[in-house]
């Protein structure tokens, strides 16, 4: 890597970082490029030069912890034995991830993620195509092998998130009546119900 491309990845960095911190201390609302360029010490040309525009900045923000977040998703199960298996590290990765990241975490589930994905859904679907694939094989693989229920995949996929993201949301939203390692230890048995054969 050349001395300019190396510059060019630190500057990135410190603008996605600085994004990340301005979002998690002044939510959307003070998510401005005024405010990004202040936290990171960066112009605001390269602030331009390197993502377009604050849009393009915070794509590239969420881009960078959607793909963290399905790596682990997908490295449990891909270390899974059986199907019960997967899921049960599918649930402890993710929400293991929003006690990890919480700042990153209220990035992904927040109304701003929730307005982008609407819009761009198939672009962010396309842009973490292998991660997305791979856990659709997973799926796959599990109703052809017998463990899990012959149903349409995005369906299993939705069976077994849709509960653990809607226990990240409220754990992110401040409400205190749901603990994540309980959650953890509760839910994949009561998905592992909604999805086997």
């Amino acid at each position: 890597m050349s001395p300019k491309q190396h510059r060019g990845e630190v500057t990135s960095d410190l603008l996605l970082d600085a994004a990340l911190r301005v979002f998690v201390e002044s939510g959307e609302q003070g998510l401005t490029v005024n405010a990004v360029t202040r936290a990171s010490g960066v112009s605001l040309g390269s602030l331009y030069h390197h993502f377009g525009s604050l849009d393009g900045l915070i794509g590239a923000l969420g881009h960078r912890w959607l793909e963290r977040l399905l790596g682990e998703l997908t490295e449990a199960l891909r270390n899974a034995g059986t199907a019960r298996a997967g899921i049960t590290g599918a649930v402890g990765a993710y929400l293991g991830f929003v006690q990890e990241h919480r700042g990153p975490a209220m990035l992904l589930h927040s109304p701003l993620a929730d307005r982008r994905s609407m819009a761009r859904g198939r672009e962010f679907r396309d842009a973490q195509e292998a991660r997305v694939s791979e856990m659709g094989l997973w799926i796959r693989q599990g109703i052809d092998s017998g463990e899990l229920a012959p149903l349409p995949p995005p369906l299993i996929e939705s069976l077994i998130l849709g509960p653990v993201v809607a226990v990240a949301r409220r754990s992110l939203s401040g409400i205190e009546d749901v603990d994540l390692d309980e959650s953890a230890r509760i839910l994949p048995e009561r998905i592992w119900r909604s999805v086997r054969a």
